[in-house]
């Protein structure tokens, strides 16, 4: 039977019954229910978010690999029966403002990997005669103190009792703006004596990503100051004040620091036997700051439980693609697939009880990062040549493998 619960609008705000126009339009809170102590610090500062925000923008090899998971746990798209009519709609098009499931669910992925944490909010109206999923920035979101709820806030840092929204918690709904009805999923690492929020698996590896900031940092402070010795000018020269000195001081610095305050400049009345002079400080540690920022770099593939091909730390010894692919296939099987199913079983969850969609053949379509199989192999020859279960009567893995790169 064919399923015409679903329909999806994407029109403005007012132009009839369950008509939505993005997220963002939240309810206010009433009450005591958004002053300050009535939510669960984020951290000692309530900051946690903002903190591991910084440290993604500043460690390279960190965002490397928050970045390619999740594009793995996103996947290539979604596969699902060819039958299930409206369960294809949604996945083309998952909310009003144009975002296909996908795009979502990248989103939403990405969020758990950084914070440990994701907020998914559901739309529909009384009558569920349509379904919307937003991903909601995680770094807005926090719990109330009854549990029951979430609150939202552009600025955390600023918090408004009258700025700040309130959503209750999946599958509690609250009424909405143009009649909706509006609820959000949250999603968490579990971390024991962390009851409520989750936390981002790298958190043994922070230090690392931090080290990795800094030996960036110094380095780049050293090309800009063209890679001169540090240490101290001792300027020859009679001052009668300050004043002289200084202008002496600022002189000698533009014409021979090439990094202000690399170089620490003196001025002092000379004898007969001295001279201007600069003298060097020298270190030998060169090895033991490239060794330190090689280190940090294991050390947040390991904490991240992911691997060093895939992070594109080995590629200056040649490119191995059947090592890329033994470690994409370790991955695949501990974290991508698991990952992926968790996400799998919210969504049918929701599309079940809010739409009446049966998405039990909705899938993740994982596509490997190379591949010495040709394009014009069937799936089920694929399956075949990997030794595993295939059906060559099965109308799915008659695709040729090079229709799947472009789903």
């Amino acid at each position: 039977m064919k399923d015409n619960r679903i329909h999806i609008i994407n029109s403005r705000q007012g132009q009839g019954p369950g008509v939505w126009q993005g997220p963002g339009l939240f309810v206010a809170a009433a009450g005591p229910g958004a002053v300050s102590d009535q939510y669960w610090r984020w951290g000692e500062d309530n900051q946690l978010p903002a903190g591991l925000l910084r440290l993604a923008h500043h460690s390279s090899t960190h965002r490397r690999i928050l970045n390619d998971k999740a594009d793995y746990i996103a996947g290539n798209g979604f596969s699902y029966a060819p039958e299930a009519e409206a369960l294809g709609a949604f996945v083309g098009l998952a909310n009003g403002i144009g975002e296909s499931l996908r795009r979502v669910v990248r989103k939403v992925a990405f969020d758990r990997l950084l914070f440990g944490n994701a907020f998914i909010e559901v739309i529909t109206d009384k009558r569920s005669s349509f379904l919307s999923l937003f991903h909601q920035d995680a770094s807005r979101c926090r719990l109330s103190k009854d549990e029951r709820s979430v609150l939202l806030h552009h600025d955390w840092s600023r918090f408004s009792a009258k700025d700040a929204k309130k959503l209750p918690l999946w599958p509690n709904f609250s009424a909405g703006p143009g009649g909706t009805m509006r609820s959000i999923l949250h999603l968490k690492n579990y971390e024991p004596m962390m009851e409520h929020y989750g936390v981002p698996a790298y958190v043994a590896g922070m230090n690392a990503a931090n080290i990795v900031c800094k030996t960036d940092r110094w380095n780049l402070s050293r090309l800009e100051s063209s890679f001169q010795l540090s240490g101290v000018m001792v300027l020859d020269g009679s001052v009668e004040n300050d004043q002289q000195a200084s202008e002496i001081v600022k002189v000698a610095e533009s014409r021979f620091a090439g990094h202000p305050g690399q170089v620490m400049f003196v001025v002092k009345d000379a004898g007969e036997q001295e001279y201007s002079k600069f003298i060097p400080i020298e270190t030998a540690n060169e090895g033991d700051w490239k060794g330190l920022h090689q280190q940090a770099a294991t050390d947040i593939v390991v904490a991240h439980s992911w691997y060093r091909t895939l992070s594109g730390l080995d590629y200056s010894a040649g490119f191995s693609s059947e090592r890329v692919m033994h470690e994409y296939e370790v991955a695949l099987n501990t974290l991508i697939l698991p990952a992926q199913e968790e996400l799998l079983e919210h969504l049918r969850s929701v599309m079940a009880r809010v739409a009446g969609i049966d998405a039990s053949s909705l899938q993740m379509v994982n596509v490997p990062p190379a591949s010495a199989k040709p394009d014009y192999m069937r799936v089920w020859e694929a399956r075949k040549a990997d030794g595993l279960p295939y059906d060559p009567a099965d109308e799915a893995q008659q695709i040729f493998l090079s229709q799947l790169l472009h789903i």
